[in-house]
């Protein structure tokens, strides 16, 4: 009877370490191709979010356009107009996209 090991030895001993190699580089690749910028991504999503305060313009990852009014723990006071006062309530994981402060101007 033919086993897989007897195959293995006759083809010239490739055995398990030949296999590991290129999946331990083929690891490796995925590593620093997707995990790595995804995380720096992440802390500079928190960055933005922990440097959130009172006046700066955003957009949520809605397209919603506003000026912060307000910050309540994990939600944002949002004021998206100003002539009849629209004032929204926003989780501040949706803001996407800080473009500037209004004291800056």
């Amino acid at each position: 009877m033919i086993t897989a090991a007897t195959i293995l030895q006759a083809a010239g001993g490739a055995g398990f370490g030949s296999f590991l190699v290129p999946l331990a580089l083929m690891f490796g690749i995925m590593y620093f191709m997707v995990i790595m910028p995804q995380q720096r991504q992440r802390k500079k999503t928190q960055a933005m979010l922990s440097a959130l305060k009172t006046g700066d313009k955003v957009i949520t990852g809605s397209g919603i356009y506003g000026t912060v009014s307000g910050i309540d723990g994990d939600c944002v006071i949002m004021k998206i107009s100003s002539e009849p006062q629209v004032k929204i309530r926003v989780a501040r994981a949706a803001i996407a996209q800080v473009e500037a402060s209004e004291d800056a101007k």
